[in-house]
């Protein structure tokens, strides 16, 4: 399965030449994630403070393949590539219509919110991420 997010490019996601800003996609792509960890039951706020972890960025690689501009239908699609104890893979794919334009992987860590150091990713997290598992 994958999690799907539809973003509008606006005149604040662009530069000077009129083309979606390197860093918004970024920004695209957290959105999705966040999006992603509500839709299959976990609020980033609610982990924070009733299971005690949140999710930090590790690494992020990113491939700008295409252009997008203002008023552009964006999709982030959004699956785990892999997970292990503390630690799982995104592969966020952004598209305008069917044209991949960029290409991002980030590896997020599941944390403690009090001394931030790796914990195991708790067990009804890794079964709903089971669900969007990506066919390799």
């Amino acid at each position: 399965m994958k999690h799907n997010m539809n973003i509008r490019v606006y005149y604040e996601d662009t530069d000077a030449g009129g083309i979606v800003y390197h860093a918004n996609y970024l920004k695209f792509a957290e959105r999705a994630r966040t999006e992603f960890l509500r839709d299959i039951g976990f609020k980033n706020s609610e982990l924070h403070k009733n299971v005690g972890v949140i999710f930090v960025v590790r690494h992020i690689e990113i491939d700008y393949l295409k252009t997008a501009h203002l008023d552009d239908s964006l999709q982030v699609k959004t699956t785990i590539t892999e997970f292990k104890n503390s630690s799982f893979i995104m592969h966020q794919p952004i598209f305008k219509g069917d044209v991949m334009i960029a290409d991002i992987s980030v590896v997020l860590v599941c944390v403690d919110v009090d001394n931030y150091k790796p914990v195991r990713l708790p067990k009804n997290i890794k079964e709903a991420f089971s669900l969007y598992i990506e066919n390799v």
